[in-house]
């Protein structure tokens, strides 16, 4: 097989854990063959929310930090292609992969397909099919510029499909030839690879929270549509605080800085009661093994992030997702997941629902056999042997 040049782009905290999959396998197993150039463009720039997970999840630092930071959608994806297209006029890779949906992604698909680098696009396929989200049109775009696509469910291969994309394609692929795969989900390889090692780096963290396995709710919320409209935001920690109280069981919230800033600063009073209630937690944002040691343990999870609705069914715990669509529709099909958006009424419903029911749950293994970034590691050094 050739050796190639492979560029890595993250820049938020999903895609550090997503890349250190692709990391480790080419550590483990394609060392020989794959050179490895880390892209960090810094849209996640506190060391909470990104550095601390390159030392944990023990891969090496991003050989460029983009120091772009928090700025809104025009200014920071302009930055971020200026920054990379630098990057790739200097290494000249092979390829370029990017993971999800965030403006780190569009902007590596940008800049990459615009000087005719290949674009990997790991996650592709991925549809709410609701574009008010700036995340399904950074997905939509980013895999129309992509050569090779990787869908890691069948019904974001489905997605592909309907937009044209075709799998029996053939060599040489390009961007006007690309190749699509159903692959299974490199975050499943993570939560496989991780999970032991989490309760032995983190042993007793569950204890110094005072947490009882099996007794506590984690409840995660970051997503603008909740954030910014308060009285939806409001809704939703009322709900919650008192179906705690009423079911005597702990919520645990690792929120998200900015949110913790809103409610100060416009919910005060609610924010108040929530830190003197006994039955919420409210703690800053936790490393990559903590969270997996919260999900491992927990009774069930409240989210409006799509990565944590997955790493539910991975952990087998039922979900209420506060939203009112996903991009992981299987887990809404098997029952395991419920999309509640903001509504109190059906909050509550499936609040109790799932905290009765869930040792009867099902969870089908939709997401591959923990072996997805050898697979397309394999495929992609493939595609240069094909040329």
């Amino acid at each position: 097989m050739p050796h190639i040049k492979l560029i890595n782009i993250v820049g938020a905290r999903p895609q550090i854990i997503k890349a250190s999959a692709i990391s480790r396998a080419i550590r483990n197993y394609y060392s020989k063959d794959i050179t490895e150039i880390i892209v960090h463009t810094g849209q996640h720039y506190d060391k909470e929310m990104s550095e601390v997970f390159f030392d944990e999840l023990e891969i090496h630092k991003p050989h460029y930090n983009l120091g772009v930071g928090s700025a809104g959608h025009g200014r920071q994806t302009s930055m971020m292609i200026t920054g990379i297209e630098e990057v790739l006029i200097k290494e000249k890779p092979d390829c370029v992969v990017l993971y999800g949906d965030t403006n780190s992604t569009l902007a590596g698909a940008l800049a990459a397909s615009k000087l005719h680098f290949p674009v990997i696009h790991i996650e592709a396929g991925l549809r709410s099919f609701n574009k008010i989200m700036p995340e399904e049109l950074n997905r939509i775009m980013s895999d129309h510029s992509s050569t090779l696509l990787f869908a890691p469910t069948n019904a974001a291969f489905k997605n592909l499909m309907g937009e044209g994309f075709r799998p029996e394609n053939s060599p040489p692929y390009t961007i006007n030839n690309p190749k699509i795969y159903l692959t299974g989900d490199i975050m499943y390889d993570n939560t496989l690879f991780f999970a032991e090692l989490a309760e032995k780096k983190k042993a007793g963290f569950l204890e110094k929270m005072s947490l009882v396995r099996n007794n506590y709710v984690l409840v995660t919320i970051h997503r603008d549509s909740n954030t910014d409209d308060i009285e939806r935001l409001k809704e939703i920690f009322v709900t919650l605080k008192v179906l705690a109280e009423e079911k005597d069981i702990v919520l645990v919230m690792p929120l998200h800085p900015r949110t913790v800033i809103i409610l100060r600063n416009k919910l005060k009073n609610l924010y108040d009661d929530l830190t003197h209630c006994v039955h919420v937690k409210i703690i800053p944002p936790v490393s990559y093994l903590e969270m997996i040691l919260l999900e491992k343990n927990c009774r069930m999870i409240v989210t409006d992030s799509g990565g944590v609705q997955k790493e539910s069914h991975f952990f087998k715990r039922p979900c209420i997702v506060l939203r009112n669509e996903t991009e992981w529709i299987e887990l809404v099909n098997n029952g395991t997941a419920k999309l509640v958006g903001a509504d109190p009424a059906r909050i509550r419903h499936e609040f109790l629902y799932f905290v009765d029911a869930h040792s009867d749950l099902e969870y089908p293994g939709f997401y591959g056999d923990g072996k997805t970034a050898e697979f397309i590691l394999n495929e992609i050094l493939m595609m240069f042997e094909k040329e």
